[in-house]
């Protein structure tokens, strides 16, 4: 078996821009979330989508032909500051977006933890190198903790992304992408930005 092959393709399936999406679709099938109606799941897979994904997709179009980045990976320190600040950007855009609807608060203050995430990793990363990759995944995790805590039964979505986050974590370090200890910040960084915009946003 090609492991080379296999890791790279995991850290593609599990990239960050693609998580907050994941965490959405989870959300509105095996957890209480799954109550909303057809059209507004819909609406909420678009805008989430919109935000995390295809703006910030398009921009790196936009980016490397500039010679601003010199790979969608963005496994380069000094290349990751414009895009994680994009990303800050438009996850607060969708948050004020979720801020118009009174019963989107939760959501809400999911998109204010992961634009809190994209500001610390871009802080770290004016002087090291933090994996962007754990971050997202420790953030999801620590939403789902909470959705657990809060007396919600969200089981099997935390069983997946404790799974990912272990093979993802593994995938990053056979790459060379990361030493443990980027890995292991990222995670707990993740993690506990997100806590922390749950209980102050």
């Amino acid at each position: 078996m090609n492991y080379h092959k296999a890791a790279t393709a995991v850290s593609w399936i599990f990239h960050p821009f693609f998580m907050p999406t994941y965490m959405l679709v989870m959300l509105l099938t095996m957890t209480v979330f799954s109550l909303y109606s057809l059209p507004l799941k819909l609406y909420l897979l678009w805008v989430v989508g919109l935000y995390s994904l295809i703006i910030p997709g398009l921009m790196l179009f936009v980016l490397r032909p500039l010679g601003l980045i010199s790979s969608y990976k963005i496994d380069n320190r000094r290349e990751r500051y414009i895009p994680l600040l994009i990303g800050a950007v438009c996850y607060v855009l969708c948050a004020i977006t979720f801020a118009r609807i009174p019963s989107m608060d939760f959501l809400r203050k999911f998109m204010m933890g992961a634009a809190a995430c994209e500001v610390m990793c871009l802080v770290v990363s004016l002087r090291w190198k933090i994996s962007l990759h754990l971050t997202a995944m420790g953030a999801a995790m620590s939403v789902l903790l909470l959705i657990n805590y809060l007396g919600t039964q969200a089981f099997v979505p935390l069983v997946i992304t404790t799974l990912a986050a272990g093979l993802l974590a593994s995938s990053r370090l056979y790459l060379g992408c990361h030493t443990p200890l980027q890995v292991a910040a990222g995670f707990g960084g993740g993690f506990l930005v997100m806590l922390f915009a749950f209980l102050f946003f």
